[in-house]
């Protein structure tokens, strides 16, 4: 193997096995695939290392994807209930998950999940650092914060949100703005609190070659986190925001240099209005890397219903050149998702994710659609099952209240209009009494 990474073969005209399934998937031509993934405008996150693999790709001409965040927290630390939702994101076809663990054996459990998943890992090295290198924030060197991201690598992580945007100036531009909800990246505020007590550079900044040859070395795709995404609708698109976008385009070339594959990570909250503009700002200032998106959430005021307030925004934002959706649940904000949560973040995310397809006109992205509606217009229930996104609750929704014609449901009966057209072309009489 005379490559490193996946760009890095892209560059030299080297068609990799992962780049043939990716082709074959998306029913894009493989040297076109090759060409975007050479220009960094589409990317195959998969660590050498990750050997249960099915890869995905992500990027521009490609059906979006959707990643689900689960893992352990010191409040709710029960590994089977997050295998289980590890099992529920596979079946509902996740194509990514990402373990944001931060509590207890988290390298056993990322092993595991590595072990056994087909869809893409990412992890966010930061989290782990308190507990892996088992020091207090403080007490952590900057030299400290690299041997966690090594230590994912290691364990076969295909893609790691790293904040290295936050450095000094962006800070200095966030303190200005003076924000109604600050800093809501988890992540990000950590590192902007060891900024601050210890009055260095941010580390991942500071050593950024460094990192990006602990990436190159497994193929590790950087996702470039942001840790000044807005946390409310008022502060979406401030100063804050857009200086840290410009410093992650900067650190996208220099990722590219080194063939390391990237991500950009996006808002956040967000007005409807603003969205689709913050898609053109960041292809532009990102030079076309692929987009990753938490939401956009629409409004902050649907604690309980979250994953709509983002379907609404990921929908918009996807249609608009996002590539990649992170769900929410309907416990955003609030709490831990349980299995129902994350159930209800899966189908939002996914419903979301193929609508803009069809508005992009992704190849083939409306033929199941199609389906769906010849299979309606025959009122064939099976068949209509088979099409949805989730089968079994279609089926009990159905099957709650049945209908005394099959070729109806119990809200229109004989009125059903499918029917009544049905019979008019068919030639017989419609009866309703």
């Amino acid at each position: 193997m005379n490559y490193k990474t996946q760009m890095e073969a892209a560059k030299k005209g080297i068609i990799t096995k992962e780049m043939e399934q990716v082709a074959q998937k998306e029913g894009m031509d493989i040297e076109k695939l090759r060409t975007l993934m050479a220009a960094g405008r589409i990317v195959i996150p998969a660590n050498k290392l990750h050997t249960s693999l099915d890869p995905e790709g992500i990027g521009e001409g490609l059906k979006t994807k959707i990643n689900v965040n689960l893992g352990v927290s010191g409040d709710c630390a029960n590994y089977e209930k997050e295998f289980e939702k590890v099992k529920l994101s596979i079946k509902f076809g996740a194509e990514a998950i990402m373990d944001l663990s931060n509590y207890g054996k988290t390298n056993t459990f990322r092993k595991q999940l590595i072990d056994i998943s087909p869809a893409m890992i990412g992890t966010v090295p930061m989290y782990d650092a308190i507990g892996y290198l088992e020091k207090e924030l403080m007490d952590i060197s900057a030299k400290d914060f690299l041997k966690v991201v090594e230590a994912h690598a290691k364990q076969g992580v295909d893609f790691m949100t790293i904040h290295a945007g936050i450095n000094k100036r962006a800070v200095e531009i966030f303190k200005s703005t003076k924000r109604l909800t600050n800093i809501v990246s988890r992540g990000g505020s950590l590192l902007f609190a060891w900024m601050e007590m210890t009055g260095n550079e941010n580390p991942f900044y500071e050593y950024y070659d460094e990192v990006l040859d602990i990436l190159q070395e497994y193929d590790v795709t950087i996702s470039l986190g942001d840790a000044l995404r807005p946390g409310s609708t008022n502060d979406s698109t401030d100063a804050g925001q857009i200086s840290e976008l410009i410093e992650l385009g900067q650190l996208t070339k220099r990722a590219w240099e080194k063939n390391v594959q990237v991500l950009v990570e996006g808002p956040g909250h967000m007005a409807i209005n603003e969205i689709a503009a913050n898609m053109t700002f960041q292809k532009r200032l990102c030079y076309g890397a692929p987009f990753y998106v938490l939401g956009p959430l629409v409004t902050d005021i649907a604690p309980g219903y979250d994953h709509i307030t983002s379907a609404i925004g990921g929908a918009i934002a996807a249609a608009n050149g996002a590539d990649f959706l992170c769900y929410v649940t309907p416990a955003e904000h609030l709490r831990l998702p349980d299995l129902s949560d994350v159930k209800e973040g899966i189908i939002a995310s996914k419903i979301a994710a193929h609508a803009a397809d069809i508005a992009k006109g992704i190849p083939g992205a409306r033929d199941i659609d199609n389906k769906m509606s010849d299979a309606r217009r025959r009122i064939d229930w099976e068949e209509m099952f088979s099409y949805a996104i989730d089968p079994e609750k279609a089926r009990a929704y159905f099957e709650s209240a049945p209908p005394a014609d099959k070729h109806s449901c119990s809200m229109c009966g004989k009125m059903c209009a499918m029917r009544t057209t049905n019979k008019i072309l068919n030639g017989e009489k419609v009866e309703i009494l």
